[in-house]
């Protein structure tokens, strides 16, 4: 007898990637760490496979008190922590003449949940790339919604606004609202960033729509392991001054740049010149969180505004961040330097902790690299390494063998 409604889920399937991550340290065991390259983990790990952790954060974690641990927090997040992700997201440049909002959540994943649940209703359809992060469809098919994707890239490895305006454009005319997600900068799973002029094509095209409701949530989790910090935090300036149909949206997460990623902590914020929107915002939060999570991470809040309030304490932390930060940039680039003279080809890479190889067969190209001692995601139409997880020797030696193992399972 089976008592759970199934509702168009896989119920029983094992989790891809952690069933594939759970093959490598089975062959790990087997015939020890140094000759298997687990490219499966979606965190970054020192050159000796140990997950790095800021020395700076764990300060701050180390100054809790027992309160900061056990009490319960506001439904909303500590105000102090409402005010320190503003700062987070936006450093020294806060928007003007805009109503800035922000509500905590259990990581970007609790932010995600949260703007598909209150900005769409059930049956909806709402927008993202083709190639995605998978819990993206998960989560809205457990609201009962429906993701629809456009393609990302056209052929010349540019951001498809042609195939985004179509898409954007067949969900209006069934439907009053919208949610569009956005992945930037250093995109889960591809690491490309949105240009300027990407920015520019896809606002060009949700303007046309000004009878429909769009709400505009850009998932920024890997915005402090992409680069320079100023300059690719400049799109948001192009998120203020919207139209009130047009809401802007940011999932904040402090799983990678606070390397907190176990503590789930995150916020989702909104930008409006609405005052009456932005209380709105405020008010469905506290129904939605109360409705799913109840009361947040106190403990991880804490630890939040402790750093944002502590010039010399975030100092500290954006040192430490700028010191890893140099150890994955080369990681990245001996990947596609390697690709580039093998001649595999990849998505468009800019930063970040993931590389996507395009290929007609992702589960044989991966049980197949599994033959050489390479453990990768098959996702969507290709295969996801981890550039975070793998040191310089190893993102070296993976293009050819993935190249290899593409021939093999034509």
């Amino acid at each position: 007898m089976i008592f759970a409604q199934q509702n168009e889920r896989t119920i029983g399937a094992p989790d891809k990637l952690f069933g594939v991550s759970s093959l490598a340290k089975e062959r790990i065991a087997q015939i020890g760490k140094e000759n298997v390259i687990n490219s499966t983990i979606g965190v970054l790990l020192d050159e000796q496979g140990k997950l790095v952790v800021l020395e700076s954060v764990m300060e701050a974690v180390r100054g809790l008190t027992r309160e900061d641990y056990a009490a319960y927090a506001p439904i909303l997040g500590l105000p102090e922590y409402l005010e320190a992700v503003k700062t987070a997201v936006f450093l020294e440049e806060p928007p003007e003449g805009c109503y800035v909002e922000s509500c905590y959540t259990p990581g970007g994943t609790g932010a995600i949940r949260n703007a598909i649940s209150a900005y769409t209703i059930p049956g909806d359809k709402i927008l993202t790339s083709d190639w995605h992060w998978s819990p993206y469809r998960l989560i809205a098919q457990e609201l009962g919604r429906t993701v629809c994707c456009y393609t990302l890239f056209d052929e010349t490895g540019k951001f498809h606004a042609a195939s985004f305006e179509a898409a954007l454009s067949a969900i209006l005319a069934v439907q009053e609202e919208t949610l569009i997600i956005v992945n930037t900068p250093a995109h889960n799973p591809t690491g490309y960033t949105f240009t300027d002029e990407d920015w520019n094509a896809l606002l060009t095209a949700v303007l046309k729509y000004p009878d429909k409701k769009i709400a505009l949530l850009v998932d920024i989790a890997y915005l402090d392991f992409a680069g320079d910090g100023k300059t690719n935090r400049a799109f948001l300036k192009k998120l203020n001054g919207l139209p009130e149909h047009i809401l802007p949206l940011i999932a904040f997460s402090a799983s990678k740049g606070y390397t907190m990623y176990g503590m789930r902590c995150g916020a989702i914020l909104c930008m409006t010149p609405s005052s009456a929107i932005a209380e709105e915002f405020k008010d469905v939060m506290r129904v939605e969180s109360r409705a799913s999570w109840s009361n947040g991470n106190r403990a991880a809040m804490a630890v939040i505004a402790k750093i944002l309030a502590d010039k010399g304490l975030l100092a500290k932390v954006q040192a430490e961040r700028q010191h890893w930060l140099e150890v994955l940039c080369p990681r990245g680039d001996a990947f596609m330097e390697e690709a580039r003279h093998v001649g595999l080809k990849t998505c468009p890479y800019d930063a970040g902790f993931f590389i996507t190889i395009p290929c007609d067969d992702p589960e044989g190209v991966g049980k197949r690299l599994q033959d050489f001692n390479i453990f990768a995601i098959p996702l969507g139409p290709g295969i996801r390494i981890s550039v975070a997880s793998n040191t310089v020797a190893e993102c070296r030696v993976m293009p050819s063998k993935i190249k290899t193992a593409i021939a093999q399972s034509r």
